[in-house]
């Protein structure tokens, strides 16, 4: 297992880890999620030995065998697939041996040597390696062609691809994975996470992709206020647990601190008297003991919203025997022919396709950033696109800064509306007038959206825009698109966007675009039954009961399933619908009570009510603040009951 025992850990100046305690099982698979700077990537740097501990120990078995993405990859001559091999380093120091004593004329030893080498590498799986390789790459995105080419011949994101194939390559105890899904597509991320899904080791996963994580991982570790916090089930279940804990541990504190104040007052108004002194010192006594309960607060919110568009044409495009691709040297290289497309306003297309297929070729297309081969395409009357592609981002200027960007596109905007309006997308203080160029990737694409969204577009044409995004501007990005009343195409391998801001799909595929008749479980089948070469896709996770179901389910079945499903959300809302109208009626009582526990306190605190002549109304106020105690107490304790109840449905 792996220990964390008191672990805690500085960079600079600022604390990332304080006395933490952890403990994590062999073949558990662990999702590590936090805040960006909250030290994921260093958890990871000591658990390679890279950093150590300022305090305590992190401990696992000195006989596990670790595995992780390397993040640089020199320019070689040498084939992608004898790279990937190479990740597993004890098969290739095998190999080197075998070579080595198979040139010479050996003796009796260097022969018997041989024999060992040999039954190693058949240990090793030597002899399936290759295939095994091709598996990999083939899942990746890789072609056969570009197996065999080198690997400086390739981009940084596919140089990434080959790194986390040799991490996959070896054989590993322990697999850690930092942002494995940032260079890859749909395809592919389908691909790695039935993959991951089969590993025998320990799984540790840093990851912004809430789907890809529900799909991995059975054990959660947060990183908050410089502590772990462990959490059993997938990244949904610990959303659940989450938000229950900051709701009862609220409530907790919201209790004390009533307690609190009734103890101080108590001794504020006493500890003078003679009468009272000694009941004044118990209370203090009391007061001193009561350990402190610390609000827990959720991460701050982001959000934001696209303006409404100022005009909707309809259709907003038409394409007629249109050939998308690119010119080369007078040299036409089509990518997607043939394509008879009409844009409506108000349509959600989510594009499906494997890498390469040619999504961000028709969207390039759409957007006007190429031509069109051949073809019509007719744009309508009013038509606004707000385009978002990750070379996008790259064309910002590094030496400016974001209000530099806006200003740009909004010259006789007043400045501080300019401000205000960035403040919305988190660029507030000195960062609004800062150059962006040590703006981390996630920032430069907000950005880039605030732009986007300042223009009011009423066609949204988004080439993965979750890129560099972390989970909680994600989400706030799939918020702002469920509510855009405009037109979207959405390019993405985040599969919780594309559910939830898409209602229907169109494939790119075999140089032709296409609709798409299903959703994205018939996607993944699709795919493992065609690219991957499967006969069958392997057991995949219903999104919303978190059973499972098999490749070869019919369509009819699966209408069965999803209106079974239908019920029983039905069923559960039922039930909930009383536990929540009596929450609410709780609240509402707990809120009457606490105004007038305030108005008690208050005229409590005033020192004439002591007076002789205010006798009767001091009585009454101290029953008074006696009855009220004693309701809130029990609303409380019933609330807590009714939460409990709620979440047991949940």
């Amino acid at each position: 297992m792996i220990r964390f025992q008191q672990v805690s850990l500085t960079r600079g100046i600022k604390p990332l880890l304080e006395g933490v305690d952890l403990t994590l099982n062999p073949g558990e698979k662990i999702g590590l999620i936090g805040a960006n700077g909250a030290g994921k990537s260093s958890l990871f740097a000591m658990l390679r030995g890279e950093l150590h501990a300022d305090l305590g120990s992190v401990d696992f078995p000195a006989k596990w065998r670790m595995a992780y993405v390397a993040q640089e990859t020199p320019a070689l001559d040498r084939p992608a697939i004898e790279y990937a091999i190479d990740g597993d380093a004890n098969l290739r120091k095998l190999e080197a041996e075998l070579a080595q004593l198979e040139g010479t004329s050996g003796c009796h030893a260097e022969g018997t040597r041989i024999a060992e080498l040999h039954t190693a590498l058949a240990d090793a799986d030597a002899y399936t390696v290759r295939s095994r390789a091709e598996q990999l790459l083939t899942g990746l995105g890789f072609s056969q062609d570009q197996m065999q080419q080198p690997v400086a011949s390739f981009s940084g994101g596919w140089r990434m691809r080959l790194n986390l194939a040799q991490a996959l390559m070896c054989p590993s105890d322990l697999l850690l994975l930092d942002e494995p899904t940032n260079h890859l597509d749909l395809d592919a991320i389908i691909w790695l996470e039935d993959w991951l899904k089969r590993y025998p080791g320990t799984l540790i996963i840093i990851s912004h992709d809430r789907d890809f994580l529900d799909g991995v991982v059975n054990v959660i570790v947060h990183i908050d206020d410089r502590k772990l916090k462990r959490y059993g089930g997938n990244y949904s279940s610990f959303e659940t647990q989450r938000a229950a804990q900051i709701a009862l541990t609220q409530a907790a504190f919201e209790k004390q601190a009533r307690q609190r104040a009734h103890l101080q007052s108590f001794i504020d108004r006493f500890k003078a008297k003679a009468t009272k002194a000694r009941q004044a010192q118990s209370r203090m006594k009391m007061l001193a003991k009561m350990e402190e309960i610390a609000p827990l607060r959720a991460a701050a919110e982001f959000s934001f919203e696209f303006r409404e568009p100022l005009s909707a044409p309809n259709p907003l495009l038409v394409m007629e025997e249109v050939v998308a691709g690119y010119r080369v040297d007078d040299t036409e290289k089509p990518i997607v022919s043939r394509i008879e497309f009409s844009l409506q306003t108000g349509q959600r297309i989510g594009l499906l396709g494997v890498n390469g297929a040619g999504k961000s070729t028709l969207v390039k297309t759409i957007a006007g950033e190429i031509d069109p081969l051949s073809g019509t395409m007719r744009l309508g009357k009013g038509l606004a696109i707000g385009y978002f592609a990750q070379h996008q981002v790259e064309m910002l200027r590094h030496d400016e800064s974001p209000l530099w960007h806006l200003s740009r596109i909004a010259p006789t905007t007043r400045e501080q509306e300019l401000r205000n309006f960035l403040g919305g997308f988190n660029f507030g203080g000195d960062m609004v007038t800062s150059k962006i160029a040590p703006f981390s990737g996630g920032e430069k694409a907000r950005l880039a959206l605030a732009l986007i969204v300042w223009q009011r577009p009423n066609l949204l044409l988004l080439d993965e825009p979750t890129n560099h995004l972390d989970l909680e501007t994600r989400e706030a990005l799939t918020m702002a698109l469920a509510q855009f009343e405009g037109t979207l195409v959405l390019v993405s391998h985040d599969r919780h966007l594309l559910r939830a801001t898409t209602d229907q799909f169109m494939i790119v595929a075999e140089g032709r675009l296409q609709p798409f008749d299903g959703d994205l479980d018939d996607y993944r089948d699709w795919l493992f039954k065609t690219k991957l070469g499967k006969a069958e896709a392997p057991a995949s996770t219903s999104e919303k009961s978190g059973g499972s179901q098999t490749a070869t389910e019919s369509r009819e079945d699966r209408q069965e399933r999803r209106r079974l499903e239908a019920e029983e959300r039905q069923r559960l809302s039922a039930l909930r619908k009383p536990i929540e109208s009596r929450i609410k009626r709780l609240d509402e009582q707990m809120a009457k009570l606490n105004t007038r526990k305030t108005e008690v306190d208050a005229r409590l605190a005033d020192p004439s009510i002591y007076d002789d002549a205010n006798k009767e109304e001091l009585k009454a106020l101290i029953l008074d603040q006696a009855y009220i105690a004693k309701e809130l107490e029990q609303l409380e304790t019933e609330w807590l009951d009714q939460q409990e109840a709620l979440e047991k449905l949940a």
